[in-house]
């Protein structure tokens, strides 16, 4: 009798504690997330960000979304950790803050099924790629990116176009003041130039900024002489060339289509790749800062997991910002929406499926070397201009 009391007091007590925790999952309120943009990433996954709300209403009952500078995150994010603070909840980023992020330990480490199942999921290049986020960040968009020269044809003559980074050189010291690349911390071209020129240059070590660029550093110091100044970011620099005031710079393939497709560039402008180059990889990346509050950071997993499935994937074609921009394999432009379509049909280059079987591709630096350059560009090359 009393072993049947006991078994039954405890089977009553079960039940209790299960329908307590099945009454709070339900009476869980749904979540305010807050996105930082600092990478443009917000241009391919913003609908897809938007389409998780709209599905899981339980989950998610607002969204806001800023942009900021890719180089002044980091420091902000460890300010609010110091202080005990949470107020943003994912970050979108480029392999500049990712590396910095990492650096510093902002970052949480992502559950390792989640990576083990976004690998099953990439292509071979997001793949690879997906390794430089150390478990700290999930891929979501991807470009074979450059570096490739951009140029006005009514300024720079076919006889003229750089194809090597002494040609480049001559040109620059030729037109003062007409070449101009951003600052590589803060854009994608910049840093793809980079990284990039290692390989063109034939130097020691590629991936070793500190002991192995002798002759990138050597170029950069020269090309600097001809330079009129850096700025900020990428969107500047279209900004100068579209309405003239320059007439080439450095770029890479989204950053090709998009511009032109919004009508900053003018849609005739062309590029050109530099001989025996190596297209530099590149991509964006989804990370959540140390200190989110639980609740909300089982919401982020599962919204990081639904934008790696393919309608929120095929998304990402976009307007050409982040070309191709898929990271998951199977997609092809046939996929992508209709406008997306439209806007590559008209705007995209039938040369670049020849150059991107032409010419390999390579990894950007790992993140702590990655840093190292950032810094070693500020100091020596970027400082030297006011």
């Amino acid at each position: 009798m009393k072993s049947t009391h006991f078994a039954r007091r405890a089977g009553h007590l079960a039940a209790a504690v299960c329908f307590s925790l099945a009454a709070a999952a339900a009476s869980a309120e749904p979540v305010t997330l807050n996105i930082v943009d600092v990478a443009g990433n917000l241009a391919l996954t913003k609908p897809g960000f938007e389409a998780f709300k709209q599905a899981n209403p339980n989950l998610v009952s607002n969204i806001t979304y800023t942009n900021a500078p890719a180089p002044q995150l980091p420091g902000k994010i460890k300010a609010m950790q110091g202080a005990g603070r949470s107020d943003i909840d994912l970050v979108l980023t480029g392999t500049d803050a990712l590396a910095a992020g990492i650096e510093q330990k902002l970052w949480m480490t992502l559950p390792e099924d989640m990576i083990k199942n976004a690998n099953a999921k990439y292509s071979p290049g997001p793949k690879e790629m997906q390794k430089l986020a150390q478990g700290e960040g999930l891929e979501v968009t991807f470009m074979p990116a450059g570096p490739l020269v951009e140029y006005n044809p009514d300024k720079v003559p076919p006889n003229e176009v750089p194809k090597t980074p002494e040609q480049l050189l001559s040109w620059c010291k030729a037109h003062p003041n007409k070449l101009i690349y951003a600052r590589p911390a803060n854009s994608g071209p910049g840093r793809t130039f980079l990284m990039g020129l290692p390989y063109i240059l034939g130097d020691k070590d590629p991936q070793d900024p500190i002991k192995g660029w002798d002759k990138t550093w050597a170029f950069l110091k020269q090309l600097n002489e001809c330079v009129p100044y850096y700025p900020g970011g990428t969107s500047a620099v279209m900004k100068e060339l579209g309405e003239g005031t320059r007439d080439m710079t450095v770029t890479v393939t989204g950053w090709d289509i998009n511009p032109r497709a919004l009508g900053v560039v003018p849609a005739a402008f062309k590029v050109q790749p530099f001989d025996n180059m190596k297209w530099v990889n590149d991509a964006h990346y989804m990370v959540i800062p140390k200190g989110v509050d639980k609740a909300k950071v089982e919401v982020l997993e599962k919204m990081m997991t639904f934008m790696l499935e393919k309608p929120q994937q095929a998304m990402t074609y976009d307007d050409g910002y982040f070309y191709p921009g898929p990271a998951i394999d199977g997609l092809t432009p046939s996929d992508a929406p209709e406008k997306s379509r439209i806007v590559l049909q008209k705007f995209g280059r039938p040369e670049y499926g020849g150059w991107l079987k032409k010419y390999p591709n390579v990894q950007p630096l790992p993140a702590e070397k990655m840093v190292e350059a950032f810094k070693k560009w500020d100091t020596e090359i970027g400082a030297q201009k006011k």
